[in-house]
């Protein structure tokens, strides 16, 4: 049965997701002022006071708070069938910065409908999480269909690597009690036309590296030449990381190896939906795309660890750099892991690489932070018939396996925790999305669907207790 319509979505959503739209809640990495600021605290009251007015049988809305923490939003919606475990659906409000300037027309604090797509920073990752969620359940107790009790918890830090989640669920362990299924509306797509299931996250290092040579800047005439320059000495340590001509990383505790199922099923989504990792991408005319084809893009997106520079100081603006040395470059360095890397292992190769024998003995500080990556646990049977079902029913085509790039740290926190738990990790961050970048989007119509979907996958697991 699918009975959330996009009219129905319009009506109860819109309204509240254009005003969190407006809300400039960045994570804490990318707003050290954020208590004081206190938007993550309005977008908070948002939400709660959104999941107070809604009509189910019995439910209670609370914000957890923890000195120095962010907050998280806990809906507990009773059950209303004969279950005695916990589902647990999953989303965040915090979001990414800006970026940049955004096209004309769009900007990320003031929401634009063009069509079916709602245009903000934050619609699609992740504001609309918590609505799909309690609409899922509120329209089973509409329709007479059971559900298990269901905990919906939105937290504020994911952007930021999740730094305050372990803190919550510690706080949080009797309230969720037996969990049996986890939802996670904060994944990806490659299509807006079926439900996209995820199989696989990667990690994240994050990495402050300086290189320091001079206590002040120099005049080049007279510095260069005889001071080693900071940014050379970068690119030395970076290319014991990253070969330069070909992208791959050289250093094997990133290297873990690809299960083969995970292989074949890149495969199988390359030969069924083509290129999808490379045709999303908005390069430039001309660009040659990393990767052989379009299965190993895939990978290479999903199971590869790669190297990207986000971010430097120390480099002043073309239009005011004059000839000097300069005395330091900081670069922030965002490694992505394979879903089943260390983390651990992975950080301590990649600090001593940066900082044994450095070159000409420059002074080289490094900070860094840590995401673990996941990998699904084989889905139940009557679960992977639920999301096949769900998929049919909401969208109209079969459900779609797939490994995603990102990641979540929810996820590993919540395996390490429940390790017999069954997962489903999916969204509506499909092309265009745009999600941590300019013009983020948000398809209404896949997320209706996705919504639907969802909520038969909620009804099936009820089915199992009676």
């Amino acid at each position: 049965m699918v009975s959330i319509s996009l009219n129905q979505f319009e009506s109860q959503v819109i309204p509240t997701l254009f005003q969190y739209a407006t809300i400039p809640c960045l994570s804490p990495a990318f707003d050290a002022a954020w208590q004081a600021h206190g938007y993550l605290d309005s977008a908070m009251s948002l939400y709660a006071n959104w999941a107070q007015d809604r009509t189910f049988v019995s439910h209670s809305v609370s914000v957890q708070e923890l000195p120095g923490r962010t907050s998280v939003l806990v809906v507990a919606i009773e059950a209303t069938g004969p279950t005695t475990g916990t589902v647990l659906l999953y989303g965040h409000l915090d979001k990414q910065p800006p970026l940049g300037d955004w096209s004309d027309g769009l900007d990320p604090y003031r929401p634009v409908r063009k069509g079916n797509r709602l245009f903000a920073r934050g619609v699609a990752d992740d504001g609309y999480a918590m609505f799909s969620a309690l609409l899922a359940i509120e329209d089973l107790e509409r329709n007479g269909i059971p559900h298990a009790r269901c905990v919906v918890l939105i937290e504020a830090s994911e952007e930021s690597g999740s730094p305050d989640l372990e803190a919550h669920l510690d706080v949080l362990s009797q309230e969720l009690g037996n969990v049996e299924l986890m939802v996670c509306l904060d994944s990806g797509a490659h299509s807006y036309d079926r439900l996209w299931v995820t199989t696989s996250l990667r990690g994240v290092l994050n990495v402050d590296v300086t290189v320091e040579v001079l206590e002040r800047g120099q005049h080049s005439g007279s510095a260069s030449g005889v001071v080693p320059s900071s940014m050379r000495i970068m690119r030395q340590l970076l290319d014991r990381i990253e070969d330069s001509a070909t992208g791959e990383i050289l250093i094997s505790e990133l290297q873990p190896q690809i299960p083969l199922s995970h292989v074949t099923a890149a495969s199988q989504v390359a030969e069924t939906f083509g290129d999808v990792a490379g045709h999303e991408q908005p390069v430039v005319s001309g660009l040659e795309l990393m990767g052989t084809d379009a299965a190993e893009r895939i990978l290479r997106r999903s199971w590869y660890p790669t190297l990207s520079i986000v971010g430097a100081q120390g480099l002043p603006d073309s239009s005011i750099a004059g000839n000097v040395l300069r005395p330091s470059t900081t670069l922030t360095l965002s490694l992505r892991l394979p879903p089943s890397c260390d983390p651990i292992a992975a950080e301590a190769a990649v600090v001593r690489a940066l900082t044994t024998n450095v070159p000409s003995n420059a002074r080289v500080r490094v900070t860094t932070a840590t995401a673990s990556g996941w990998v699904t646990p084989e889905l139940a049977p009557w679960l992977r018939t639920a999301l096949e079902e769900g998929s049919t029913l909401a969208f109209g085509n079969e459900v779609a396996y797939a490994g995603e790039g990102g990641s979540i740290p929810f996820l590993a926190a919540l395996g390490q925790r429940f390790p017999a738990v069954q997962f489903v990790a999916t969204g509506v961050l499909g092309p265009n999305s745009n999600a941590h970048g300019i013009d983020e989007m948000l398809d209404l119509d896949c997320a209706v669907a996705v919504t639907n979907a969802i909520s038969h996958v909620l009804s099936a697991h009820a089915a199992q207790g009676e």
